[in-house]
């Protein structure tokens, strides 16, 4: 397991094949299908796929990614969050999933708090950007609680509609 940082309630870590199941639970819960998109994994065997090639690649390609972000009491995962680079938008955005059980505790405040501190001290980043859909309200008011501000609204190749896009200068 590769630590990338730690708060006061959670170790934020880079995902392994042996986080398949979580990540096949995650990825299909209905707020992920709702307001994330679904990504097509239905088996523990696709989740692993899964894993190797977005989340993994993208620590090896742009030295950051999406982490899982685990309760230190009982070593729980709760969600991911963390930076990815997507085509069609200039700076990393800032992205986060919690399980439903997990969500309204404040661990994305606290997780995407850390990360945009590491983007900064460790990565050297000076701007992060933030996308959701319009109907994602909770998304909006944890991204105004982290200091982001509405920019304007995007459309992502490849689907998805129209985006809200949010940006903070680190």
């Amino acid at each position: 397991m590769k630590k990338i940082l730690e708060t006061t309630r959670l170790v934020i870590r880079e995902l392994e094949k042996s986080d398949a199941e979580f990540i096949l639970k995650l990825l299909n819960t209905p707020s992920f299908l709702r307001y994330i998109g679904d990504r097509n994994v239905r088996t523990k065997d696709q989740a692993r796929i899964f894993i190797e090639e977005k989340y993994r690649k993208s620590y090896t390609e742009n030295g950051f990614g999406l982490y899982a972000v685990d309760l230190k009491s009982d070593n729980a995962t709760t969600g991911i969050c963390g930076l990815v680079k997507r085509e069609g938008l200039d700076m990393p955005d800032i992205g986060f999933a919690f399980l439903p059980e997990f969500e309204g505790k404040g661990f994305g405040f606290e997780s995407a708090s850390a990360i945009l501190n590491y983007s900064k001290e460790t990565l050297g980043i000076s701007e992060v950007w933030a996308i959701a859909t319009q109907d994602n309200s909770a998304s909006h008011n944890l991204l105004e609680k982290l200091g982001f501000t509405f920019d304007r609204v995007v459309t992502m190749s490849g689907g998805g509609g129209e985006l809200k896009l949010f940006s903070k200068v680190l």
